[in-house]
């Protein structure tokens, strides 16, 4: 199993940029992908962006392409999320995933269901 911790989030206006971070350690996760999703009140999860481990691949929902940006840390163990031109509509608890280990789990797939491991979350607040 691994383990996630997200950090990063807070409370900032409309336009501003944000960083939110995500701590990996556990099991070897060298060949897996990570992923992050949001849960706004009300709305069920959704993805929002993904990255493969090795390659650097990475996938984004049309939502947020063009202002956030995905990048992994192989060092630090650490993923991150770039997030610029924030609107309300991005408010939600930011989540971040991990795939089981294996080459074939090293797509940067967007089916939150083809995650093993989860964080607790970010809260993440845009205020018009």
């Amino acid at each position: 199993q691994v383990q996630l911790v997200e950090s990063g989030g807070g409370l900032v206006q409309a336009g501003d940029s944000l960083r939110v971070s995500c701590a990996v350690s556990g099991r070897t996760f060298g060949t897996s992908a990570l992923g992050w999703f949001r849960q706004a009140p009300g709305k069920e999860r959704e993805f929002v962006a993904a990255i493969s481990w090795i390659g650097g691949s990475t996938n984004y929902d049309d939502s947020v392409k063009g202002r956030f940006t995905i990048s992994r840390d192989t060092a630090k163990n650490t993923v991150y999320l770039q997030m610029n031109r924030l609107t309300p509509e991005d408010t939600a608890v930011y989540y971040c995933a991990a795939r089981s280990p294996g080459w074939a789990n090293a797509s940067p797939v967007r089916q939150a269901q083809a995650y093993a491991d989860w964080g607790q979350g970010t809260q993440v607040t845009v205020s018009s």
